[in-house]
């Protein structure tokens, strides 16, 4: 007959796999050493509709701040439920959700084995219209570096959009896919991938996401982030070395939309479109990253595929 692990067995397998996960998110996350700049636009809130925009509030019971501006904060990581669109490999959002779920798991079995505080929301109201789950959909597109007009396309968005309502941020994710969509012929990598958590950790998850694809940019020249805009024009011009262009949509939405993938161009064009017509009342949070930016900014073929290894060759 065979007998369950002890709880000092389970805490020493906890306690020794769990520096394992955490050194895996770190190194998962690429920084190259000779990052170009970049532009940055987006914003939302990781709130309920129903709910109160007041700040510093929680919710969820995960401890997440008002608005994912706030960046990550700690507390308990759910297990993801994975739907992925293209292979794991190098990170990306599939990797890190596989981490997170990981370390979801380790965490929660301490905090078990701790008699941790009991579950919110036991009992009692309960908050309305609360999302049982968010979809987290990341798509990149590396463009060559002819596409000079899309570059102005997203610099004209970060100058006009509204990124601190819903009804802008749609619009922002609308024109970025249609801008995307105009320029087919320069269409050279592709990535597309999705994934599912509970609403608790969609903050955090988004946050992380967001601070890989941030890392990857030596400095953001181009900003307009929940309604902050950063705008220096002198020197946000491309150069004509360029290379190539990077241009990443990250969303979290409520719609359980299936994205097609990007192993061919006819995939990721109806993976944008699908992700464009994404409607305002499911969209919580959106960031749309690219580079380079500056003047003299160069993005190699190398590069590139050291910076963002998810990508395939269309």
């Amino acid at each position: 007959m065979a007998f369950p692990p002890s709880n000092w067995t389970r805490r020493l397998l906890a306690g020794l796999l769990l520096p394992v996960v955490l050194m895996g998110m770190v190194l998962i996350q690429v920084q190259p050493a000779d990052a170009a700049r970049g532009g940055r636009m987006g914003g939302g809130s990781f709130r309920a509709p129903s709910m109160p925009r007041s700040s510093g509030r929680s919710f969820g019971g995960g401890g997440y701040g008002g608005g994912y501006r706030g960046g990550y904060r700690g507390g308990g990581i759910g297990f993801p439920f994975l739907i992925p669109i293209f292979g794991f490999g190098g990170g990306g959002l599939f990797g890190l959700l596989i981490l997170m779920a990981v370390a979801g798991v380790l965490v929660n079995a301490l905090r078990g084995l701790g008699g941790g505080a009991p579950a919110i929301g036991g009992g009692g109201a309960m908050a309305p219209a609360v999302p049982s789950k968010v979809n987290m959909l990341q798509v990149q597109v590396g463009l060559l570096a002819s596409a000079k007009s899309l570059q102005d396309d997203l610099r004209s968005l970060a100058a006009s959009s509204d990124t601190s309502s819903s009804s802008g941020l749609q619009r922002l994710l609308q024109e970025t896919t249609l801008a995307l969509l105009r320029q087919p012929d320069l269409w050279v990598y592709a990535n597309a991938e999705t994934g599912t958590v509970p609403f608790s950790s969609a903050e955090s998850t988004f946050n992380r996401l967001s601070m890989s694809e941030r890392s990857k940019l030596d400095a953001e020249l181009t900003s307009n982030v929940g309604g902050r805009r950063l705008d220096d024009s002198a020197v946000g011009e491309a150069d004509a070395t360029n290379e190539f262009i990077v241009v990443t949509l990250l969303v979290a939405s409520t719609a359980n939309a299936r994205l097609q993938g990007a192993n061919t161009g006819e995939d990721l064009r109806q993976t944008l479109r699908i992700l464009g017509s994404t409607a305002s009342s499911e969209l919580l949070a959106l960031e749309v990253i690219w580079q380079p930016e500056g003047r003299g900014d160069v993005l190699s073929a190398e590069e590139l595929i050291t910076a963002y290894p998810n990508l395939q060759h269309l």
